[in-house]
C-alpha cells in the first residue's frame, strides 16, 4: 500500500527533469512534499534541476520508464515522454515505447501501491481537428501511420491503458490533455514554436513559419499549467478527467512571431517554409470543465509569459554558445 504519513507526500514524477516536470517539481516541493525525480535525460536536462541537488526533499534518479521502477510513493505524475516533434521524431520507435510501456509500468506500480497516478496526456491527441475549439468528448482526426503518430497514437493508447486500468482494477487515474506550454526551461533546440522564434529572434537570424503561418495555436504559460495539474491530482475521486488544461487564447504563428521580434527588438525577417505532414491548422481547448471542476482558468498573458521566456534564454543563450 501506499505510505500515508501525514500531509507530506513522497511523489514520483517521470520526466522530471524535463521543461514542465521541473517546474512541477519546484511546485511540489515548495508545499512541502518528497519528490522522486526519474528521468533518463533524453530530453530532460540536469541543468533544469541542479538548483534542487542539495536539496532535503529531493532525490534524482536516472531512469528509463520503459524499464520497472520499484519504489515506494504516494502519488505518481507521469510525464515521461518527448514532446516535440524534433524530438519525438528521432526516434519514433522508442517515442511509442515511451508512451505504451512506460504507461504500464507506472500504471502497475499505482496498482501495486493502491496510488493516485497522473498522465500528462496531450492536445496531439485530436489531430488536425475537424471540431473548434476542442472538447474532451471530441475523439480527434489522427493519421495513424504518419511521422507524428508515434506521438499522437502513442499518447492516446496510454489514455487507453489507463482508463481500462481504471475499470478493471479500480484505479485512481488523472489524466490531462496538455495544449502548447511554453516558458523557462524549454530546450533551446525541441523546435517548438516559441522558443525556436525567441531564440531565432535574439540570434538576429531569420524567423522561420511552417507554411502560410495563418494555423492557430493556444499558449499556456507553464506556471498555470502546473497549478493545474495539481488541482486535477487534489480532486474526488470519482474525477478521472480527461481535461483539457491550456489557454484559450487563439493566435496565429505569424501574430506570435511578430509579437517575438517586437518584444526582442530583433530585425528579423519572417521565411516562409512548407507545411510539415500533418500539422494540425487550428489548436485551441474548450476549457469549460477545468473552470467547473477545477476552478481552473489561465492567468498570465502571452505577453507576460514570453517576457519571461525571452528573459530566461537570454541568459541561457551565452552559455550554450561556450558550452
Amino acid at each position: 500500500m501506499a505510505r500515508l504519513y501525514d500531509s507530506r507526500k513522497r511523489i514520483l514524477i517521470t520526466g522530471g527533469a524535463g521543461f514542465i516536470g521541473s517546474h512541477l517539481t519546484d511546485r511540489l516541493l515548495e508545499q512541502g512534499h518528497e519528490v522522486i525525480c526519474a528521468d533518463n535525460l533524453f530530453t530532460g536536462t540536469k541543468r533544469n534541476i541542479e538548483h534542487l541537488h542539495s536539496h532535503p526533499r529531493f532525490e534524482f534518479m536516472r531512469h528509463d520508464v520503459t524499464f520497472p521502477l520499484y519504489v515506494e510513493v504516494d502519488e505518481i505524475y507521469n510525464l515521461a515522454c518527448p514532446a516535440s516533434p524534433v524530438h519525438y521524431q528521432h526516434d519514433p520507435v522508442a517515442t511509442t515505447k515511451t508512451s505504451v510501456h512506460g504507461a504500464i509500468n507506472m500504471l502497475g506500480l499505482a496498482k501495486r501501491l493502491r496510488c493516485k497516478i497522473f498522465q500528462a496526456s496531450t492536445s496531439e491527441v485530436y489531430g488536425d481537428p475537424h471540431v473548434h475549439p476542442q472538447p474532451e468528448s471530441y475523439w480527434g482526426n489522427v493519421n495513424p501511420i504518419g511521422p507524428r503518430s508515434c506521438y499522437d497514437e502513442g499518447k492516446r493508447c496510454a489514455e487507453t491503458l489507463f482508463f481500462d486500468y481504471y475499470r478493471q482494477h479500480d484505479l485512481q487515474i488523472k489524466v490531462a490533455r496538455i495544449f502548447n506550454t511554453y516558458g523557462p526551461r524549454m530546450h533551446h533546440a525541441d523546435g517548438r514554436v516559441v522558443s525556436n522564434f525567441v531564440v531565432q529572434a535574439l540570434q538576429g537570424q531569420p524567423i522561420t513559419i511552417y507554411g502560410d503561418g495563418q494555423q492557430t495555436r493556444s499558449f499556456c504559460y507553464v506556471d498555470d499549467l502546473v497549478d493545474g495539474f495539481i488541482r486535477l491530482m487534489d480532486t474526488d475521486t470519482d474525477v478521472t478527467g480527461p481535461i483539457n488544461l491550456g489557454n484559450p487564447g487563439e493566435f496565429t504563428i505569424r501574430e506570435l512571431a511578430e509579437k517575438t521580434i517586437a518584444m526582442t527588438g530583433a530585425t528579423s525577417q519572417l521565411v516562409q517554409h512548407p507545411l510539415p505532414a500533418d500539422d494540425p491548422k487550428q489548436r485551441q481547448p474548450d476549457i469549460t470543465q477545468a473552470r467547473q471542476i477545477l476552478e481552473w482558468e489561465p492567468t498570465i498573458t502571452l505577453e507576460d509569459g514570453l517576457a519571461r521566456t525571452i528573459a530566461y534564454f537570454q541568459k541561457l543563450l551565452p552559455e550554450l554558445v561556450t558550452d
